[in-house]
């Protein structure tokens, strides 16, 4: 092959067992996706060479990515890790990052913006620590801009732009450090999002930084899946070798404009929610309410994506007065109330609010390990703080400072069945409390986020009760599925 001994060293050849896999007809949709069996392969070698070359052992959990390419004829991959792996940008053979920011200007003024914040810490004068603080604060947002233009990325249509013109009409978050100061009472203010300015670490993950490189060396991009490599982050509940999709707040914006010009297949997420709104049934009907049943795999809501896809949607297309009085997660199956008229869902939704409505859960857990010292008992309470991860929706995180309290009782059915009995009812709470170390320390079934994919996510809203907001008489339905 001829090439540059810098294609000779990122260009990684496929073994050959890889021979008789057929290329995707289309490029990966990296938001939602089934990894292509190449990006199987190609991840396996990425973990072992992880492990067995001595300065990418993983002493720290990181998002690892592998990109599919044809080059002259042949196919290849490239690999790489986000932002700093083992302290270092570079590592032989993954692709550098689209701007260093180890070396030169911007090393400097972030030592000066070091430099006035122990200046801060050290005076007693606070008059002084305010005229420092507003110099830092000036002095962070002028290199945060800086950045954000050095990052001139391109896209399969040769166009160049960089960050700031990206998010030129784009919502991002706040940043991590207000989040911080405002749950820590150091600004009164809570923090907004900002319109036109990327998030932090912007451009750094490894999606970005493989399509950059396939760009510039005039590689044709295949496919592409990014996966954890290393132990868990406190909290967060990734598992090793496990694919995950590109994240929304940084990379949604940008990678959508670097796919332009490369034909992505739809969002899998479009065929599957279409078959199944036709498995949607009335488990009960009357002249004020309905208990719907609702698949795994069907937004209760919509989302940005899925603006018409939703079970809430449909019901609207029955009659614009029904309403959804509560919601289950997307992959969640299991029993719903709807109202027909705005004062049964205000009288519903109040039997919610005073935890008068009775809900059981069904999930199968993931088997149990026998190295385990600590076996759970049988049953019991699960109590944790749980907060949204404003930096990588839609995951949830135990937040032990600044999140919400949960509850759920749980009563263990055999080796991997388990009733679930939620008294609040916090976004992802039944799937945190199995998964996490300090709930069950099980991830349920096919749990994407926060354990291993399966063929669904084996949870199930069996059954509900509540009283009726008409006759007064207690209802109680089941629909067993799992």
């Amino acid at each position: 092959m001829s090439s540059s001994p810098l294609k000779q060293m990122m260009l990684h050849p496929f073994p050959k067992e890889a021979d008789g896999i057929p290329s995707p007809k289309q490029f990966t949709y990296p938001f939602c996706y089934t990894p292509h069996p190449l990006c199987k392969i190609a991840a396996k070698e990425v973990i072992e060479h992880c492990y067995n070359t001595p300065e990418m052992r993983p002493t720290e959990g990181k998002m690892f990515g592998v990109l599919v390419v044809e080059y002259e004829g042949s196919r290849y991959y490239l690999r790489a890790f986000s932002g700093i792996y083992n302290g270092s940008y570079h590592h032989e053979g993954f692709v550098p990052p689209v701007y260093d920011l180890q070396n030169g200007y911007f090393k400097e003024e972030e030592k000066s913006i070091v430099e006035l914040t122990e200046k801060i810490k050290q005076s007693d004068d606070e008059e002084e620590k305010v005229t420092l603080k507003a110099i830092r604060k000036e002095k962070s947002n002028a290199l945060l801009m800086w950045t954000f233009r050095q990052f001139r990325m391109l896209n399969a249509n040769k166009e160049t732009k960089d960050l700031i013109e990206i998010f030129e009409n784009v919502k991002s978050p706040f940043s991590e450090e207000e989040y911080i100061e405002y749950k820590t009472g150091r600004t009164p203010d809570k923090p907004k999002a900002n319109i036109g300015i990327p998030p932090g670490g912007t451009g750094e993950c490894c999606a970005p930084k493989l399509l950059q490189y396939a760009y510039l060396h005039n590689l044709k991009p295949l496919s592409m899946a990014e996966f954890w490599v290393g132990p868990s982050k406190q909290n967060d509940m990734r598992v090793e070798g496990n694919f995950y999709p590109s994240c929304q707040h940084k990379c949604f914006p940008l990678l959508t404009y670097m796919m332009q010009g490369l034909d992505v297949e739809e969002n899998p997420l479009f065929a599957r929610v279409r078959e199944k709104l036709k498995q949607v049934r009335f488990i009960y009907e009357d002249d004020d309410l309905i208990v719907v049943y609702k698949p795994s795999g069907l937004l209760s809501v919509p989302n940005r994506d899925l603006k018409e896809q939703s079970l809430s949607a449909y019901l609207l297309t029955i009659n614009p007065e029904y309403r959804l009085v509560h919601r289950l997660d997307m992959d969640t199956s299991g029993l719903l109330l709807v109202a027909k008229n705005a004062a049964v869902c205000r009288d519903l939704q109040m039997q919610f609010y005073k935890h008068e409505i009775k809900k059981k859960y069904i999930a199968i857990l993931e088997p149990s390990d026998p190295s385990q010292a600590n076996a759970k008992p049988e049953s019991g309470d699960i109590s944790l703080p749980l907060s949204r991860n404003p930096f990588d929706s839609p995951r949830q995180v135990v937040n032990y400072q600044y999140g919400k309290p949960s509850l759920t009782h749980y009563i263990l059915k055999g080796d991997n069945r388990v009733e679930l009995y939620p008294e609040t009812g916090r976004t992802h709470q039944l799937r945190i409390h199995c998964a996490h170390p300090d709930g069950l320390g099980r991830p349920i079934k096919g749990d994407i986020l926060y354990g291993t994919p399966s063929d669904r996510l084996y949870l199930h809203a069996e059954s509900i009760g509540f009283r009726h907001p008409t006759t007064g008489e207690w209802m109680s339905f089941t629909e067993e599925e799992i």
